[in-house]
């Protein structure tokens, strides 16, 4: 079992003007000239994977999260299972912006399951660990009942927890949900949030995110067949974050599950030509679906249509 617990810089061949750079572990194939280790928060923006997973019960890829890191605060996009954990193991390695008691914000592309069962973790867990401010929840209609009702849920641990002998009696429990539409969501000193709309399966609600940082654009796609807004948000980004399955495993699929995917999601093939036209100096693949095949043979597939620097992401892997 991979958990990819030591990180390690490595340089993705490309521009030297502001190239896409890759913090991972060097394995075969993969597209890298040079390997150090993991350096402290000052350096400019980076992309952690916390979680490539999908719903499959996958224990070395944990469920939908991705975090922007910048100027020592993350941003984090979904909330998938384990992702607090994954957190606690990235600031272990470097990352002090992903400790645990830190988390504070996250952009939730859609209410999936998979991208949301770990929210209350996000909501609670890091409270407990002594985050004092409330979570700040972004996402689509539905996201604030889904919050309330988690805070209904978890009640009675929120009484005993603030009027027993626990210390911390901070509003670190509280969460805060924002319903969003396309356009920009969020804006700090740090960041430039901007949601766009994607097509997936029958959600009439799910987004993509644009990160628009000091140094870095990053857009991360969310859950999505091809969609022209991708390439819209991306337009030369410095890194494409996006959904993939196998075109070539797509046969071994039952037909109802084709059906299924060719509505929901993006081929290898479909995204060689968005990445084509969208020009990301890297293109990262997560929650990916192998179905037999592996990393290797997903890029592969992807470079069959696409001759730019592109990568399969593993959980806790780094890419600046």
């Amino acid at each position: 079992m991979r958990l990819a617990l030591a990180l390690t810089l490595v340089a993705v061949v490309g521009p030297p003007s502001r190239a896409a750079n890759a913090d991972s572990t060097p394995r075969a194939g993969a597209d890298t000239v040079r390997a150090s280790r993991a350096a402290p928060d000052t350096l400019g923006t980076r992309v952690v994977m916390l979680g490539t997973g999908t719903p499959n019960a996958d224990p070395d890829r944990s469920g939908p999260c991705v975090a922007v890191v910048v100027r020592g605060r993350a941003y984090l996009v979904d909330s998938g299972p384990g992702l607090v954990r994954r957190a606690a193991a990235a600031e272990r390695n470097g990352i002090a912006a992903l400790a645990p008691e830190k988390l504070d914000i996250v952009f939730i592309t859609h209410l999936h399951s998979d991208h949301t069962v770990g929210l209350p973790d996000l909501m609670f867990t890091p409270w407990v660990l002594e985050r004092h401010q409330p979570l700040e929840v972004y996402g689509p209609p539905g996201v604030r009942t889904m919050t309330d009702h988690l805070l209904a849920a978890y009640a009675e641990d929120i009484r005993i927890r603030t009027e027993g002998l626990e210390p911390d009696k901070s509003d670190g429990w509280q969460a805060h949900a924002h319903e969003i539409a396309a356009g920009v969501v969020y804006r700090d000193s740090n960041v430039t949030v901007t949601a766009f709309e994607v097509p997936h399966a029958n959600w009439h609600h799910a987004f993509g995110f644009r990160f628009d940082t000091p140094d870095k654009v990053v857009v991360i796609s969310g859950d999505t067949r091809p969609s022209d807004a991708v390439v819209t948000a991306c337009a030369g980004c410095d890194i494409l974050v996006h959904e993939v399955y196998s075109a070539d495993r797509l046969v071994t699929r039952p037909p109802e599950w084709q059906r299924y995917h060719a509505g929901a999601h993006t081929s290898t093939t479909e995204l060689a030509a968005i990445a084509t036209r969208a020009r990301p100096r890297l293109l990262v693949l997560y929650h990916q679906l192998f179905w037999g095949t592996d990393d290797e043979g997903l890029v592969r597939e992807v470079k069959r249509g696409y001759d730019g620097a592109v990568v399969s992401a593993k959980d806790l892997e780094v890419y600046r």
